[in-house]
């Protein structure tokens, strides 16, 4: 009786895996599926501004803060620019780890990448960092015309890297939690680095 009882249980977690993976390449089919000129020139754009934006952000602040004199914005810098180096660092580590091969190698006749990548595939490292630096200015400028368009902007990174065919969905949200959580953990080690650089005490 109990070795039916694991073989039953094993074959449900084994259905579970089927229903997960068929979900997972089903939507990447539909989202891959989307081809018009607009949609594709509008996923290398957002696929091509991550690096930029994602690294040009908080150097532009420090740069300001640096001629402005100004240890708050320097501040917002540097717990942007670690949130988002922390957000990679952890990426490349599951990349290595995990090791998932990219969904137009996996699925040749389904996925038609419109880029190749010489990396793994899980987790998505443009939409981890897109999610921590679009996180991580939200916690600094909680303003709507900060939340929205930043939110609206890693949410359309996650989207392109799918619409290219090199991401699964699953890639795009383990890169969006990794991303977030970064920001968020990172607030702590922030508030240490504001008392070792400024003597500033936050609550």
């Amino acid at each position: 009786m109990k070795k039916i009882r694991l073989f039953c249980l094993f074959l449900f977690l084994d259905l579970i895996g089927l229903q997960a993976q068929n979900w997972d390449i089903n939507t990447l089919h539909r989202v891959n599926s989307w081809n018009g000129n607009f949609v594709r020139n509008y996923s290398t754009a957002l696929s091509n501004s991550t690096a930029y934006v994602s690294l040009g952000v908080p150097v532009c602040l420090m740069a300001y803060a640096f001629i402005d004199k100004d240890n708050k914005r320097l501040s917002d810098a540097i717990y942007i620019g670690s949130s988002v180096a922390g957000a990679i660092i952890i990426n490349t580590g599951l990349k290595s780890l995990v090791n998932r091969e990219r969904p137009y190698e996996r699925y040749p006749g389904r996925v038609h990448a419109s880029a190749y990548e010489s990396s793994s595939s899980f987790p998505s490292a443009h939409t981890a960092a897109a999610f921590s630096l679009a996180t991580s200015l939200s916690f600094c400028y909680p303003k709507w015309y900060v939340i929205a368009p930043s939110t609206f902007w890693a949410c359309s990174v996650g989207f392109s890297r799918m619409n290219k065919g090199v991401h699964y969905p699953s890639d795009v949200m383990a890169g969006a939690v990794i991303g977030a959580g970064s920001a968020v953990v990172n607030i702590y080690v922030n508030r240490w680095l504001n008392r070792w650089m400024f003597g500033v005490k936050q609550k």
